[in-house]
């Protein structure tokens, strides 16, 4: 069995085109439209209208540290167009949590430092 749907692909701009019902998958590089269409459909269980591909090519850098090229592996990338008022779940972003505290209620926001560990910062409401 192969596996059509690698991954989504969560970025600045995949969730800009989400927001407007436009999803983006990296798949197999085999993959053609009416199988990543079934794919998607039976996955998520949506209504797919329209189906968008790109093949992208691997690249070969050089290393400017050490001699030696290294490559970036060629994908493919598939952007799927749901019925209007479907959606996937993992394309949504998560909204901050409300907290009662002592003070006063506020917001939850996690910020990572730049030793990469994860601080969580409670904000006071604005009256």
């Amino acid at each position: 069995m192969n596996i059509i749907l690698k991954k989504p692909i969560i970025s600045e701009k995949s969730m800009k085109l989400a927001k407007e019902g436009w999803y983006t998958f990296l798949v197999e590089k085999s993959a053609r439209k009416p199988v990543i269409r079934k794919a998607v459909e039976d996955q998520f269980g949506v209504d797919v209208i329209s189906i968008k591909t790109a093949n992208f090519k691997e690249i070969i850098k050089t290393q400017r540290s050490r001699k030696g090229y290294f490559t970036l592996p060629g994908f493919k990338k598939a952007v799927v167009a749901l019925k209007t008022g479907q959606k996937i779940g993992l394309f949504t972003a998560e909204e901050p949590v409300k907290v009662e505290t002592a003070e006063g209620p506020g917001e939850v926001k996690e910020k990572k430092s730049l030793l990469r560990k994860t601080k969580v910062k409670i904000e006071k409401e604005k009256k």
